[in-house]
């Protein structure tokens, strides 16, 4: 028996990477007065590194002009990144960013019918303040049993830390849970907390190998609804998708 949802945030839940945080993470660059910009191709490579300050880190091994301690590039990363952030609080403040098709419904059903939802996210507390405030106004908690965020499971995805906590928090089993996410190293966390996992493909992860996904699809309307009657029939066996093709 389906007893709990889990969701993912970036991606998932809206279209975070390329509209949200590639734009913040440029806003940062400037402000701290680097000449770095990541364009969508760029951003897209970087998505590979799971976490934002390890993204940084990451992009940095191929810079000149980074320092040349890995104090000094820890340093610089934590400061770029908490400017990000406030840039990123402002954009989804300003309603830049839509929830992704189906989401605000399948959530409602499941509240409907007694499903409990929860977050699994290894972005900060911060970001997905912003976003779900924007998304469903301040009393966003409520909606929750469960939130967990990177403050919370400093392990980043494939790492099952965060569903692994968020089961706990829940009081479930893998087996009366489900997970919703957009990335391969998602899923594998997913897989790797037991749990079955449902494949809502966004922009930068449209091609990519979804191995153990029970489903996989565009998003949550496409090519139908993803009702929670459908979830609930699905009861452990992978329900066959049409693969959607990638998007521009």
């Amino acid at each position: 028996m389906l007893r709990a949802l889990i969701w993912d945030v970036d991606g998932t839940v809206a279209e975070t990477e390329a509209d949200g945080h590639r734009i913040a993470f440029n806003q940062a660059f400037e402000a701290c007065g680097l000449d770095w910009h990541w364009d969508l191709p760029t951003y897209g490579q970087l998505l590979e590194v799971t976490g934002g300050r390890e993204r940084l880190l990451a992009y940095m091994d191929r810079r000149d002009d980074a320092p040349a301690s890995p104090a000094g590039r820890a340093a610089l990363a934590r400061a770029v990144h908490l400017r990000k952030n406030a840039f990123y609080a402002d954009l989804v403040a300003r309603g830049g960013i839509p929830a992704r098709p189906g989401v605000r419904r399948l959530m409602d059903e499941c509240q409907r019918q007694g499903v409990r939802l929860a977050i699994a996210t290894t972005t900060s507390t911060s970001n997905v303040e912003a976003l779900f405030s924007s998304l469903f106004g301040p009393t966003w908690r409520d909606r929750f049993a469960a939130i967990v965020c990177a403050e919370d499971a400093p392990r980043k995805k494939p790492d099952p830390q965060a569903y692994l906590l968020a089961l706990r928090r829940l009081g479930v089993t893998p087996q009366e849970a489900f997970a919703i996410e957009d990335s391969p190293n998602g899923l594998r966390a997913a897989r790797a907390a037991g749990l079955r996992c449902g494949i809502t493909c966004s922009r930068y992860f449209a091609d990519a190998g979804f191995e153990g996904a029970a489903w996989l699809r565009p998003d949550l309307e496409t090519p139908r609804p993803m009702t929670l009657q459908t979830l609930q029939a699905l009861d452990g066996a992978a329900e066959s998708e049409t693969r959607p093709r990638g998007r521009p």
